[in-house]
């Protein structure tokens, strides 16, 4: 007998958010959001936007509704083409709702504050972006020239620090952070072992080549994670939570 997780399309938007929002305490919580194909490949020919389909489209819009931030490494807000974090209508009528903010604030990690001030990122963001860089790339002429359009913040003398990070978006009240990438940023929130959850979309194809993994770099040991449920999206798609294993 072949047994099928839920399907996605069976399931609201309240049905889907209460899943997701399970068992997620009070407090600080760092969740990351990935795609992968069958054979491990973060990307299909340098991208992700030909993997998931819809329905982890759906998902993906569904868990920036509840972050208070969001969270994106500077190489994949460049390789994915990210603009102004703006969510759609229903999301932000949801937001407000709950007595939220219209938008979550988007915080971009760099180490170098090589990033051009005058991209629509910052210049057309409802909300004040934060950048979070080291104290080098801060004290950069790039550094100077975001300050201009976004918070600048010093996590780390010449890299950023996780827990600087961590401790910079609490100190904002950001307690719900939701990172969608890239590798080499997941990797060093594995190696400080600050990843409280995986949302982990499975595309049903094999990329070969040479394509990243979800996350590169070491780390001093495994990070244990408990599953906390599967779904079944469109074509085949397995949409999975993962949580911190405690205890």
């Amino acid at each position: 007998m072949t047994v099928l997780p839920p399907s996605v399309a069976d399931l609201s938007d309240d049905d889907l958010l209460e899943l997701y929002t399970a068992s997620v305490p009070e407090g600080p919580w760092l969740r990351v959001n990935f795609v992968a194909t069958l054979d491990g490949s973060a990307s299909a020919s340098g991208r992700t936007a030909s993997l998931g389909g819809d329905d982890d489209l759906r998902v993906f819009d569904l868990l920036r509704r509840t972050a208070d931030v969001v969270l994106v490494a500077a190489g994949t807000v460049r390789d994915e083409e990210y603009g102004p974090m703006v969510l759609h209508d229903a999301d932000v009528a949801w937001r407000r709702a709950h007595g939220m903010p219209d938008h979550p604030v988007f915080a971009i990690v760099t180490n170098s504050a090589s990033m051009d001030a005058s991209s629509r990122v910052f210049t057309e963001a409802p909300v004040r972006p934060i950048v979070l860089t080291s104290g080098s790339g801060a004290a950069s002429s790039s550094g100077k020239a975001l300050a201009s359009v976004a918070d600048v913040v010093e996590c780390g003398s010449t890299a950023v620090d996780v827990d600087a990070l961590r401790d910079a978006l609490a100190a904002r009240g950001l307690d719900r952070i939701h990172c969608e990438g890239g590798p080499s940023f997941l990797g060093a929130l594995v190696a400080a072992d600050a990843v409280d959850e995986l949302t982990l979309t499975i595309d049903p194809s094999l990329e070969g080549g040479e394509g990243p993994r979800i996350a590169t770099g070491s780390s001093p040991e495994l990070r244990r994670m408990r599953p906390a449920h599967v779904l079944l999206g469109g074509g085949g798609v397995l949409l999975t939570r993962w949580v911190r294993a405690r205890g």
